[in-house]
């Protein structure tokens, strides 16, 4: 029986990983919205270096979550058109643990190239080179705390034709302490001081998530479907 769970497991990770390398759009098009937004911010405010660096945390932080928020439909609405997700809730397996499956997949899509690409967009924002590894390590810890949530929301509204604004409603509040302290830490490290209580309430918000979402998830979707 484990071995089968954990069969189902990587099934509904591999095949998203998949379908996600076979239609590009859903890996190039928010990291062409991160690049695009993070590189207005200098045109749009100032292109002097003290400026940027002040607003670099805040800057890559708004533009990792909206870019991220962009992806989120993609998680279940596939699945939804095509009768694959009431496949799913019938299977013998718990729900809760595929569709964590398929949200691990949506952030090895989205938030891996993020954390890969942010260095460079801090560089051209200035972001001292000391900030650089609170930058990934908050991109890290926080990326996932986005996936996992905003696929609360996406199961929540992925039967109705028009739910990206509902969805925003739903799950932006939900991200803003994660917002707070990820930019909060960055700006912490690059005036040279410890981000260690930033970190360990990133890392809780994670373990809350990875424990809870996933039966949030599977509820909203038993919801949607009725």
């Amino acid at each position: 029986m484990k071995t089968s769970l954990l069969s189902a497991f990587f099934t509904i990770l591999k095949r998203d990983l998949t379908l996600a390398l076979r239609t590009r759009s859903e890996i190039t098009n928010p990291l062409l919205f991160f690049i695009i937004v993070t590189s207005l911010f200098p045109l749009a405010v100032s292109p002097e270096e003290k400026v940027l660096q002040t607003l670099a945390p805040g800057v890559i932080w708004v533009a990792a979550l909206l870019a991220t928020m962009l992806s989120l439909d993609s998680i279940f609405r596939s699945d939804f058109e095509d009768g694959a997700l009431e496949q799913l809730l019938l299977s013998p397996h718990p729900i809760s643990l595929l569709v964590l499956g398929k949200v691990i997949a949506h952030w090895l899509v989205t938030g891996v190239p993020l954390i890969i690409l942010a260095p460079l967009l801090g560089i051209l924002l200035y972001l001292p080179s000391d900030a650089m590894p609170a930058l990934l390590a908050t991109l890290a810890l926080g990326t996932p705390v986005l996936s996992l949530v905003g696929a609360i929301g996406v199961a929540l509204t992925v039967g109705l034709r028009r739910g990206g604004v509902l969805l925003s409603l739903l799950v932006l509040p939900l991200y803003i302490p994660v917002l707070i302290f990820a930019s909060n830490a960055i700006a912490t490290a690059a005036a040279d001081l410890s981000i260690r209580g930033q970190l360990f309430f990133l890392a809780a918000l994670l373990a809350l998530a990875l424990t809870l979402a996933p039966f949030a998830i599977a509820a909203a979707l038993r919801i949607s479907l009725r």
